[in-house]
């Protein structure tokens, strides 16, 4: 048996699975006690499944499970004892729901019926991860699900912090995980539950969408400064905006600056957020690369979700992490959980920022950001205009997350040879391929749109519904978009099945297709979505604008 086996994330060992240690930097015990707590989630889910049926389900369960999947995302923890004691509250709920159902169903899954002690956990880690499942094509599309859930669960978990959740999101995917738990089901079963899973992935981002322009109001065209002040400073990176508003409260008037970092960058688009002029600017770039940028910000930095990359032991900043919410890291400072509706104690970071350098500059200048569906749509009669004159000849997707690996310049080669009458439409950390690239802008339109965050790509299917409807069209596929995506972890899944339910096709998904994918599951995508890869930006680029 092998030391562990993940494949969830596009730098997966050889494009087929990590076996000896995660590329992301979880170690075989951190894979395997996360394959626990997914297989308890499973269990919980099965449970309060049947408690929905007799109109007695636990909210307790509904968050727990939401916590469970997004705590096992790639790069959100790698805190094994954090994780260790998330597997004993989940066994213990368990125990609890099991004894609240009045009519306990039939031939439950081994995920409801192990309960085994503290001693017993490595060695059932083993017994429930990926490979339990034998046949290669159920086990490619239980995951595929598994995945899309994974990404639906931090869009739910970021709309409840802002006090929206949806009982009808929670049943499906507790719905969806009994599912997971049958070894009888079938391929056409699972099509249609991976489908499905798309459709509940539109409603999430809907919800956290509504969660994020109801408390901080619809994102605007927004300069933000990518250099320093001289202030001493704090860096905030992940995703939730209910963390970085706490920060920013509990910071004015300290004479202590905030910084964003990564996918913290659309919070300067919010006018609630963006109103605290100690909110200075964006440090940095994408995620892979905070080893540089947390060396030289010298203050320290709190992860407020995934997108964490394990420092050596050595690293100057190590020290200087922080995590709260689902993210975890052996030896750093975690900042608890919100109690009674209270704000989160960030007292501890402050104190430390207090003492700390002010950052050093690495870059100069601004970028420009804020174009979701509100935004672009109030540009509507602009756009239009642009492309009935032939001004703009196709928008580029591209969308997504970044990532190490030098295929990853593509994207950048590709945005820097797009002609001058294409406009990109991006979200997510993709954007930081290009969006600091000078490519201008079709009569006062820019030619790089960024809507926001990962699951701001709702904002994306929006526009292209909006534009839909605009010119008339019957087939969203008719639309002058063109769909060139980079992913790398669950919540790009979720992204894509949320694409394919709306009935987008011909999407190109790279650098790599997912290593989850079994080659008969791939087939199927390609035939009834037409799903690709990419080659190079030149022939790339001549059959996108054939198009």
């Amino acid at each position: 048996m092998s030391n562990m086996f993940c494949f969830q994330c596009q730098e997966t060992s050889k494009g087929t699975g990590c076996e000896i240690m995660g590329v992301c930097g979880k170690t075989p015990e951190v894979s395997d006690i996360q394959d626990l707590l997914l297989a308890v989630a499973r269990g919980v889910a099965v449970y309060n499944d049947a408690l929905r049926s007799e109109n007695n389900a636990s909210l307790e369960a509904d968050k727990f499970v939401v916590d469970a999947m997004f705590i096992s995302i790639t790069n959100a923890n790698f805190d094994f004892e954090a994780i260790k004691n998330k597997v004993k509250e989940g066994l213990a709920l368990k125990k609890r729901l099991a004894a609240a159902l009045v009519n306990t169903p039939a031939n439950l899954p081994d995920e409801c019926l192990w309960d085994g002690d503290e001693s017993e956990f490595m060695t059932k880690a083993k017994e429930v991860g990926v490979l339990r499942t034998k046949d290669e094509d159920i086990r490619s599309l239980k995951e595929l699900v598994h995945y899309g859930l994974k990404g639906m669960a931090a869009y739910a978990e970021h709309a409840y912090n802002l006090d929206k959740v949806d009982a009808e999101l929670s049943s499906f995917m507790q719905r969806a995980l009994v599912q997971l738990t049958r070894e009888d089901i079938s391929v056409n079963e699972l099509i249609a539950l991976t489908l499905e899973t798309g459709k509940y992935g539109v409603q999430a981002m809907a919800l956290l969408d509504a969660a994020n322009t109801g408390k901080y109001g619809n994102p605007e065209i927004t300069e933000v400064n990518i250099g320093v002040s001289t202030n001493p400073g704090i860096l905030i990176s992940g995703h939730d905006l209910r963390d970085i508003e706490d920060l920013l409260i509990q910071t004015e008037g300290t004479g202590i600056d905030v910084y964003t970092h990564s996918e913290m960058l659309p919070a300067h688009y919010y006018p609630e957020l963006k109103k605290y002029k100690h909110l200075v600017g964006n440090y940095g770039g994408a995620w892979w690369q905070q080893k540089e940028d947390f060396d030289s910000f010298n203050g320290p930095i709190l992860f407020t979700t995934n997108c964490i990359v394990p420092p050596s032991k050595s690293a100057s900043y190590r020290g200087r992490i922080f995590t709260t919410g689902a993210a975890g890291l052996d030896g750093a400072k975690h900042i608890a959980e919100r109690k009674d509706g209270q704000s989160k104690d960030f007292s501890e970071i402050i104190a430390m920022a207090k003492i700390s350098q002010a950052p050093r500059e690495i870059e100069t200048g601004s970028i420009v950001g804020g174009f979701a569906h509100n935004q672009v749509i109030a540009l509507a009669d602009k756009v239009v205009e642009a492309v009935k004159s032939g001004a703009i000849r196709k928008f580029f997707v591209m969308a997504g997350c970044d990532g190490r690996m030098k295929s990853r310049n593509y994207y950048t080669e590709f945005a820097e040879a797009l002609p001058k009458d294409t406009v990109i439409l991006t979200a997510g950390c993709a954007k930081y391929r290009y969006n600091k690239l000078p490519l201008g802008d079709i009569g006062g339109i820019p030619r790089v749109l960024d809507a926001g965050q990962c699951n701001d790509s709702y904002s994306l299917a929006v526009i292209a519904l909006k534009l839909k409807e605009v010119f008339g069209l019957e087939d969203i596929n008719d639309l002058p978009i063109v769909y060139n995506i980079a992913w790398y972890e669950q919540k790009a899944v979720i992204v894509l099945l949320a694409l394919l339910h709306l009935g987008v096709k011909n999407i190109h998904l790279g650098p790599t297709l997912p290593g989850f994918l079994s080659p008969n599951v791939a087939k199927v995508l390609i035939e009834n979505f037409g799903i690709g890869g990419i080659t190079t930006v030149e022939d790339d680029m001549q059959a996108f604008l054939a198009s």
